[in-house]
């Protein structure tokens, strides 16, 4: 023990301040200790000094204390968050409106789409619309398909005669070429 206390060194003051007094360590660290006040009684109140001051009186500043340091970073903090969460509440503001602006462009592009859409489709039911009027109905075909059928059969029946009146004249033919021929010896 006797060989850290010897390289302790102390760094007093003069008595009559009362300035904190510094310990070095072993390690040159300094610690600060207030001496304790050893006089009862108050310092002396400056002399009045004889000759008058022109430039006005002077104020000491006073030192800050801890309840008004503790408000005042309270209030500089408190702004300076405040600022902070401004700034971002703003630019989440502008982002969001962005995307909404966005999500409305890509909506009334939509809606151009669609709109063209309904109108290509009125379109081809007015064109339906006009073919159902202009078109023959259920009716029109039956009587359209009968009328067919009699022409067909017709046509077949005539196909008929002329193929058996071919038959005739070959038939004809036939016999008359059988009469004439001459034989070449």
């Amino acid at each position: 023990m006797s060989s850290s206390f010897a390289r302790l060194a102390l760094v007093s003051a003069p008595p009559s301040s009362s300035r904190p007094l510094a310990l070095l360590l072993p390690s040159c660290r300094s610690i600060s200790v207030t001496p304790p006040s050893f006089s009862a009684a108050p310092p002396p109140p400056p002399a009045a000094s004889a000759v008058p001051s022109t430039v006005g009186s002077f104020k000491p500043s006073r030192p800050v204390g801890g309840f008004r340091g503790g408000l005042v970073g309270f209030l500089l903090g408190f702004t300076v968050a405040s600022a902070y969460a401004s700034y971002h509440l703003l630019d989440e503001y502008k982002h969001a409106t962005d995307l909404l602006l966005e999500s409305v462009r890509e909506l009334e592009g939509s809606t151009a789409k669609m709109s063209d859409h309904v109108r290509r489709i009125e379109e081809v039911e007015g064109k339906v619309k006009q073919m159902r009027e202009d078109g023959a109905g259920k009716e029109d075909v039956k009587k359209l398909r009968q009328e067919t059928k009699k022409v067909y059969d017709s046509l077949r029946l005539e196909f008929l005669d002329v193929k058996s009146h071919v038959w005739g004249l070959e038939q004809d033919l036939g016999i008359v070429t059988k009469k004439n021929t001459y034989q070449i010896v």
